[in-house]
């Protein structure tokens, strides 16, 4: 039986998968790998974080030229990549919502407008 969090646009997915991430942050670092990863501290998330940047990278050369296989790699070498990105956003007492409310007062902004915002 599938117990993955599903719904048509899996909406869900990350609300659920922030609530284990926060669970298992206080959790025992020997029982849970995400509890592994804070209690090593930041330089260890942002380490396994470089990784999985990098991992992607490599996976989207191969997607480029690649087939379905290679494309499958990407998919799930982003998913580590959003993942590691998740744990860091944790361990500094932010979460997705953080980011998707930045990304919806970006929307409608051109990006070059908004990246000259920034460096002013």
């Amino acid at each position: 039986m599938d117990t993955t969090p599903s719904t048509p646009n899996n909406a869900p997915v990350l609300d659920t998968l922030a609530e284990v991430l926060q669970q298992r942050r206080h959790a025992s670092p020997d029982d849970s790998y995400v509890a592994s990863l804070h209690y090593k501290g930041l330089n260890k998330i942002l380490e396994k974080l470089g990784e999985e940047a990098t991992e992607t990278l490599l996976a989207a050369k191969d997607a480029e030229q690649g087939g379905q296989a290679e494309r499958q790699a990407l998919v799930a070498e982003t998913a580590d990549l959003w993942f590691h990105s998740l744990v860091m956003l944790s361990h500094l007492g932010l979460d997705h919502q953080d980011v998707l409310d930045e990304l919806a007062r970006r929307f409608g902004i051109s990006g070059h407008d908004e990246k000259a915002a920034r460096t002013q």
